[in-house]
């Protein structure tokens, strides 16, 4: 996807974004009843070290979570296959 407004942009993104954040829903959750069936979103960042930290960030308890309440998404790291 790309950037809707880059002259917003204060730095220029990476030109490579090679390791990822796949986000998936469990099917339990009631979200995916309004969204496609295999919906999943993808994120990019250009450094490994970037990409955990945001995964760590995601994958955490959210701060505002109830006792007892459970992340229904899947977080899955992932890379760009490399050229060749």
């Amino acid at each position: 996807m790309g950037i809707s407004s880059e002259h917003n942009l204060c730095v220029a993104p990476p030109a490579s974004r090679p390791f990822g954040i796949r986000v998936k829903l469990k099917a339990s959750d009631p979200f995916a009843r309004l969204v496609e069936p295999n919906w999943q979103q993808v994120h990019w960042y250009a450094s490994e070290r970037e990409r955990d930290a945001a995964f760590d960030d995601m994958a955490g308890r959210h701060l505002y979570s109830r006792r007892g309440d459970v992340p229904s998404m899947i977080f899955e790291k992932i890379g760009q296959p490399g050229p060749g």
